[in-house]
């Protein structure tokens, strides 16, 4: 069925896909989430391999690394976290991620026993991150949303 409007033919039939992007967003028939979440994973690598000479430089401090990870890559994964159900096997993803992104930050810690260089261990990154992990700003901005639409009220 064609409607005729200002001189222009719209056609009403649309196309059925298995998938398609709007914007950020991966839409699928199946209302998968982790087609949403590997696109996310996709983004932020894409970002951190712009940025990972600055993130291994010695020329700038931890702290300032840190602050590069929270306001330029971070933000590329959390593009509507509010709508992620994370299953364990994408909580595992986005974990290893971001541990890969830390060992590039802190860089190989002398042992001084050994008097070796090796590679910190996850739990390690704890000690030296203080912020919370990904997985735990996802769940904290979540809360924080959830209470914003409670307030709304029922209009």
């Amino acid at each position: 069925m064609q409607i005729l409007k200002f001189g222009i033919h719209y056609d009403s039939s649309f196309e059925r896909v298995e998938e398609f992007k709007y914007l950020v967003t991966i839409s699928t028939n199946q209302n998968s989430i982790q087609e949403e979440i590997k696109s996310r994973l996709k983004s932020g690598n894409a970002c951190y391999h712009l940025v990972q000479n600055i993130l291994s430089s010695s020329l700038l401090s931890k702290n300032l690394k840190i602050k590069m990870y929270i306001t330029i890559i971070l933000p590329v994964f959390l593009v509507l976290y509010k709508t992620w159900l994370l299953i364990l096997r994408e909580e595992r993803r986005l974990r290893v991620f971001e541990n890969g992104v830390f060992r590039r930050i802190f860089g190989p810690k002398r042992d001084k026993v050994r008097r070796e260089w090796r590679k910190l261990q996850n739990v390690e990154f704890h000690d030296l991150y203080s912020s919370p992990n990904i997985l735990l700003a996802i769940k904290l901005r979540r809360m924080r949303w959830a209470g914003h639409v409670a307030c709304m009220g029922e209009k």
